[in-house]
Parts: structure tokens; sequence; C-alpha cells
């Protein structure tokens, strides 16, 4: 069963910023041909478009276990689970990060959530991962416990 699930959409505003790549294109490629300018031009932009839109991560935490993106996380290995806001969250991504800790951060999105991994064989500490309601990824994971 799933208990909480976001897709980290990008905002609007970074999808009206790929229209940059109009007039970038038409500059290229006007001088070729007009016909070639714009046909590029809108293939660009339409590859730019279903890029942010496939390349959105899911965040999911299910019964079972906790996915970020492809990765996913037995909910037997997870340990304590801690979610972060403001400038909190900015420094977890910054000054506090592990190296050897997994990531999975979206600029876009402020707040992230810090899931202890209990595996004596991973070397990795933590996942820290962007998610945009962190204290309902937290209640989620807590409530099979």
């Amino acid at each position: 069963m799933t208990l909480y699930r976001e897709r980290l959409w990008a905002p609007p505003a970074l999808y009206l910023a790929t229209a940059l790549v109009i007039p970038a294109t038409l500059l290229v490629f006007l001088p070729i041909s007009v016909l070639a300018g714009v046909l590029v031009a809108i293939g660009m932009e339409l590859g730019a478009l279903v890029l942010l839109w496939a390349l959105a991560p899911t965040i999911e935490v299910t019964d079972s276990e906790f996915r970020a993106g492809k990765a996913h996380l037995p909910r037997a290995l997870v340990g304590s689970v801690e979610a972060f806001e403001g400038a909190e969250a900015t420094t977890q991504r910054g000054p506090k990060l592990d190296a050897r800790a997994w990531t999975l951060f979206r600029g876009y999105v402020r707040g992230v959530v810090k899931v202890e991994v209990r595996d004596d064989a991973d070397p990795t500490p933590y996942w820290l991962v962007s998610v945009r309601q962190p204290t309902k990824v937290v209640e989620a994971m807590q409530h099979t416990r």
C-alpha cells in the first residue's frame, strides 16, 4: 500500500524558461534555412519539455520500501527519519552533508528528508532526498513502525 507519493515536477517558470531554446536555435539555423531553423527550434523546445517531464523523480513510501527516483530502500533497513525545511534543509544539503550519503536533490524543492540506512554491508550512512512536504514523509515512514 502506498502511504505517500510525490512527483518532483519542475515549477512552471522552468518550463517557460526552456522557451529560450527557440531563439538560440533560430540564431544558429536561420542562416542555413528558415524551414530548418523553425523545425529544429520546435524539435529542441519539445525535447527540452519532454526531458523536464521525464526526468522528474517520484518519491514514494510504501509498506515495504522507500523509493526516491529509481533507487529503493527496503523498510527493514530504514533507521531514523528526519524532516528539514528552510535554512536547516540548506545546511543539510551543504556543510552537514556526509560525502558518503546518497542524495537526490532538486534545487526548486526546499525541503529534504534524511533517511538513515541500517545496513552493515552498505557504506552509505543515510539518504538525503528533496521533498515538498518533509513532515508528511516522516509521518508515512513512521506509519508502520
